[in-house]
């Protein structure tokens, strides 16, 4: 029997040895690229990245990587494929899978790459949905790994949406086995049934400071997400005092860091102090979308994870 298509659709699609063992290769990837050792395992297979949402950091970094893994990656929007037209979610991933060695999905509905993935001969990665953003986390937790080393048994802090960002975070607390504290607004919550998988491993509170307190990472993403512009005021009103400045940062240890997977809005969910002061560390954060992504993509095409 031929071994099991293995996908990514979120970071419970890993165990925790797996997910572990991921970051550490994903950090001897990114040294290997910087001593310009030549390593290209997937020289002649190709990654189709489809776009239903737009993005900067998610397109450059898988496309990137694959070009230095020695393969190719093919950019498809809404306008380049069927899928814009109405042809079903099933049938291209009947076809795309037969011509494609893995197919990387940015879109809205989380449905779509489950649907899709069910249909694929290759291997789906989750780029985006509005219920998951499993690729950020492997970056968020790389960058952790690198500046202050295991986050097991340490506090996470997540201030704003409870988003596809908290939900990630909300899986990653159980698959790194950390503290998690979400501040959010009562008609903000991450949905009910990740809080409830989540168990001990999450709180939910009102208060930035009160969640940051004695945090080794405070997180926050965006008030209003791509597809929400139309309620940017309404949020803007709602989420007024979850921003994340010096008063929510001094609520955390003195060593604590801060992350945010960007685009980000100065003076609206964090403030320039903050995302420009020495305790970010959003530049390696956005860096390390690519040597995870690699790390990711070696596991997957290549069957398993080398020795970091």
């Amino acid at each position: 029997m031929p071994e099991p298509i293995r996908h990514f659709l979120t970071l419970r699609d890993l165990t925790a040895d797996e997910a572990r063992a991921l970051l550490h290769r994903a950090t001897a990837l990114k040294r290997m690229r910087a001593e310009g050792v030549d390593y290209r395992p997937l020289r002649h297979r190709t990654l189709a990245m489809v776009f239903e949402k737009s993005s900067t950091r998610t397109r450059v970094s898988f496309e990137a990587g694959m070009v230095e893994f020695g393969g190719h990656a093919l950019f498809l929007s809404p306008r380049d494929t069927q899928l814009g037209r109405g042809e079903p979610i099933e049938d291209s991933a009947r076809v795309l899978s037969r011509m494609v060695d893995a197919v990387m999905i940015r879109t809205f509905d989380h449905d779509k790459v489950e649907r899709f993935a069910a249909h694929s001969r290759v291997p789906v990665i989750n780029g985006l949905t509005d219920r998951f953003h499993p690729c950020q986390l492997l970056a968020d937790m790389q960058t952790y790994l690198e500046h202050r080393g295991d986050i097991a048994g340490r506090t996470v802090a997540f201030v704003g949406d409870g988003n596809n960002m908290c939900h990630s975070y909300m899986n990653a607390a159980r698959l790194f086995d950390f503290e998690l504290r979400i501040a959010c607004p009562a008609d903000f919550e991450p949905d009910a049934d990740l809080i409830a998988a989540a168990g001990e491993r999450c709180s939910l509170l009102r208060d930035p400071r009160e969640a940051a307190a004695g945090a080794d990472l405070v997180v926050t993403d965006v008030w209003a997400s791509m597809g929400q512009e139309s309620e940017q005021d309404d949020r803007a009103t709602a989420f007024a005092r979850y921003c994340v400045d010096a008063d929510v940062m001094a609520a955390a240890k003195p060593d604590a860091i801060f992350m945010h997977c960007l685009p980000a809005h100065r003076g609206e969910e964090v403030s320039a102090g903050v995302i420009d002061g020495p305790q970010s560390v959003v530049w390696d954060e956005a860096e390390n979308r690519l040597h995870a992504q690699k790390a990711l993509l070696e596991m997957l095409l290549l069957g398993g994870i080398p020795d970091a």
